[in-house]
């Protein structure tokens, strides 16, 4: 399942349909992702999803808005909340930070 999220980290993905798949429960799927990764299915799509974008934003000076919708973000505004929450700081400041390192 890490391969199936990884590769298609842009779709929307839900933990029926990741469970489904896995022939398993969704509390079974849920639990046995936790045990291997130490996080939540949702959570674990949403940290790759913020490290897609941030290395879009650094290796290929996209835009936030940009490289929000191309990891799947549907807001932008989502995306810039949830970025900082995760890396401490908006994508600007992280871009502007990256820049002068």
């Amino acid at each position: 399942m890490l391969k199936r999220i990884e590769s298609q980290y842009t779709e929307n993905l839900s933990v029926d349909q990741l469970a489904a798949e896995a022939n398993m429960s969704v509390s079974a799927f849920h639990h046995n992702f936790k045990s291997v990764t130490s996080t939540s299915p949702l959570q674990y799509l949403k940290t790759y999803r913020l490290h897609k974008a941030r290395m879009l934003m650094i290796h290929d000076g996209m835009k936030a808005s940009a490289a929000a919708m191309q990891v799947g973000y549907e807001s932008a505004s989502q995306f810039s909340r949830e970025f900082k929450r995760y890396f401490g700081m908006t994508p600007g400041e992280d871009a502007a930070r990256i820049r002068t390192i």
